[in-house]
């Protein structure tokens, strides 16, 4: 399998004979999914939207989990939706918190698989980052998660089940009958965590769809950012089909130095990526993409990869995220001395973009960016295996 190759959707997806004979997960269906399994079920046609509104306000907007406390639905109505479905978050393996507050969770999903999502509080916001992928197929040669071989795709549930786990541990859930309060604690979220996320698109995408309907959630598409290596095709679906804001690993200024660091570009270089980045924020009516950019001592810092870097992005609206390298066992990289790191930022924002330097967070329990890995080994399977598993 080249490490540059789409993955295909239904080999890497949950295998189905977890899925056989259980019962359906409602977490991650989106509107229309929901009242199709609602109708399966023998809901009215014409009562299923109503139904379809009533259990996403307790699911996304209460945080249910059981649907006996759907209180608005009749008792025999919420025992057959309990023989049928079932609203199931990941299971939290662990939990570490950081000197800084952020909390890394390692998560155990169907099959026995985990992956990682990391909460970071800040002053003004909370952001969520969170896995798309068990693992990762794109190798990014600075990045610990590309040590990890992909085992397959996340489902949308475990996608926005990352959410709602979250939102569990940090007692986001609003409580019936008391004062409203508007304090966000989740308040963003960015798909910055395992996997390539282009490479599950459609799950993806269901997922944030769920993420940002303004009657759970209520996440909007403007506090939600996607990160991707560069999955050329996908990147004008995903101006259309979520609209979210757009960051791009890309870490160099040269092809030769960024088929290195990231081999994706091997398939589609730095100027077919930048030809299509140009069109991304009129097609998703976002303001700017951000390139994020890490800083490798004596690989990619030089003050001519500065201004490289700033001729080859000019005409986009955009800013430049330089995220101190954050170094792991093994890692075949240094961070860039820190007086080297300002010298290359004030170079970028002479040319008139912004250039903050990513202050490193949950360095400590291995939760900064590029860190994430999970623990198992048993996730470690050969494509043949997966199939096999799969029933492919």
């Amino acid at each position: 399998m080249r490490l540059d190759a789409p993955i295909t959707q239904d080999v890497l997806t949950l295998p189905r004979k977890l899925a056989e004979g259980g019962k359906r997960n409602l977490v991650g269906l989106t509107r229309a999914q929901m009242a199709d399994a609602l109708v399966a079920m023998g809901t009215p046609e014409k009562q299923a939207k109503m139904r379809v509104g009533q259990i996403w306000q307790w699911i996304y907007h209460w945080g249910a989990q059981d649907f006996e406390v759907m209180t608005n639905l009749a008792k025999g109505y919420r025992a057959q939706l309990a023989e049928q479905f079932e609203i199931s978050r990941p299971e939290i393996v662990t939990r570490q918190i950081s000197e800084d507050g952020t909390r890394k969770y390692l998560l155990r999903i169907a099959g026995g698989h985990e992956v990682e999502a990391v909460y970071i509080p800040e002053e003004s916001r909370g952001t969520l980052c969170i896995s798309s992928q068990v693992g990762c197929t794109l190798t990014c040669s600075f990045c610990h998660t590309g040590t990890q071989k992909l085992v397959r795709n996340l489902t949308a549930a475990e996608i926005v089940g990352q959410v709602l786990v979250a939102r569990d541990d940090l007692g986001e859930w609003p409580i019936p009958g008391a004062p409203k309060d508007e304090t966000r604690l989740v308040s963003n979220v960015v798909l910055m965590g395992m996997g390539e996320p282009l490479y599950n698109f459609d799950n993806v995408r269901d997922g944030m769809k769920v993420v940002m309907d303004n009657e759970g959630l209520s996440i909007s598409r403007r506090r939600i950012t996607l990160s991707t290596s560069g999955v050329v095709p996908e990147i004008a679906r995903t101006a259309s089909e979520i609209g979210c804001l757009l960051a791009i690993s890309f870490h160099a200024t040269t092809d030769e130095v960024r088929d290195k660091l990231v081999p994706i570009n091997k398939r589609w270089n730095i100027k077919t990526l930048l030809d299509v980045l140009r069109d991304y924020p009129r097609l998703s009516n976002s303001e700017r993409i951000t390139f994020e950019y890490v800083m490798l001592k004596d690989v990619n810092d030089s003050d001519a990869d500065a201004r490289r870097l700033v001729k080859l992005i000019a005409g986009i609206p955009a800013k430049i995220n330089l995220i101190p390298f954050n170094e792991w066992p093994g890692a075949p990289y240094q961070r860039s001395d820190w007086a080297r790191i300002e010298a290359f930022s004030d170079i970028v924002h002479k040319a008139g973009y912004a250039s903050p330097i990513r202050t490193p967070r949950g360095e400590d329990i291995m939760a900064a960016c590029g860190q994430l890995k999970s623990a198992t080994e048993r996730g470690r399977m050969s494509r043949a295996e997966i199939a096999a598993q799969a029933g492919g």
